[in-house]
């Protein structure tokens, strides 16, 4: 996804000596302020990768792949995301993507990105990994951020989101909610308040280009499109499959975003799930308009 952290700091980051590999035919990406840094970020990739088996025309030229980063300073615990590689995709049934992390000496904040392709490879900028980890050393950000991509690993595999838009805004809000959903019921974070550092960065991430073809939805929007994942994840529910988790999330966010507080029990959805995503359609709604206060949204239980 192609995403602008407006209001964040830049992601950056350090070194590992495991295996490298680099690339010297990919198509350079020349990044010259912090403002073209952003909005660049966590972008899909863009067809031209395929030009080199490693690094491709999505990175900077200069940029490798390295399988691991320090284990010091804002690289600290790196071996996590990795797991959480496995993790995630063991947590949805699937085996796990190609994993790397991406490091450019030259031009460090030209790795402010991550990248989910559709052939079964996560890249993971080093930038990002240093900008999450400064602002929540337990990596929760870090793993939002891969659980993110993996939910566009599981579009590609389901040929999901089910919803069509002019713009990229489907994609992305319904892998800001596997997120939630993955935080929640795969990472173990039963709270609201104990992923506040998460979804805070969802917000930042949302951009209000709404007729722009890359637009991923407003911060408002990010952010309840966590909380409607992370609802779903109720003990109380059943737990869904992608292709489930997909339906779901679009009869609901379709509410949610039409102001719609009184809908039907769809086909497919007991009455219990459907009784409990209702009491939560107003709260829904008011986070997606940016009405609810930043205390009472961290305060949701």
């Amino acid at each position: 996804m192609k995403t602008n952290f407006r209001n964040a700091s830049l992601f950056l980051g350090a070194l590992a000596l495991s295996t490298m590999l680099s690339c010297s035919k990919d198509e350079e990406t020349t990044v010259d302020s912090q403002e073209e840094v952003l909005s660049v970020i966590d972008q899909q990739p863009n067809g031209r990768e395929g030009e080199c088996g490693y690094v491709d025309g999505n990175w900077s030229s200069s940029a490798s792949l390295y399988t691991s980063l320090p284990n010091s300073g804002s690289t600290r615990n790196s071996s996590l995301i990795t797991s959480q590689n496995s993790a995630i995709a063991s947590f949805w049934g699937r085996s796990a993507p190609t994993f790397r992390y991406v490091r450019d000496l030259s031009n460090p904040s030209s790795t402010f990105n991550a990248i989910s392709y559709s052939n079964g490879k996560i890249y993971f900028g080093e930038a990002i990994f240093k900008w999450a980890y400064d602002r929540d050393n337990s990596n929760l950000i870090n793993v939002m951020i891969l659980a993110h991509e993996y939910g566009h690993q599981l579009q590609y595999a389901y040929r999901l989101p089910t919803r069509n838009e002019s713009t990229a805004r489907a994609a992305e809000l319904e892998a800001d909610g596997f997120a939630g959903y993955y935080l929640r019921r795969g990472y173990g974070k039963s709270t609201f308040a104990s992923i506040a550092t998460a979804y805070e960065a969802a917000y930042a991430i949302g951009d209000y280009s709404t007729t722009s073809a890359g637009h991923h939805g407003t911060p408002p929007q990010r952010r309840s499109a966590v909380r409607l994942g992370f609802l779903f994840a109720d003990p109380q529910n059943a737990k869904l499959s992608a292709t489930n988790f997909d339906y779901y999330f679009f009869y609901y966010y379709n509410g949610v975003l039409n102001g719609t507080y009184r809908m039907p029990q769809p086909e497919g959805i007991d009455a219990q799930f459907h009784d409990f995503m209702m009491s939560h359609m107003e709260e829904l709604g008011r986070i997606a308009r940016g009405e609810m206060s930043q205390e009472e949204y961290t305060n949701l239980r």
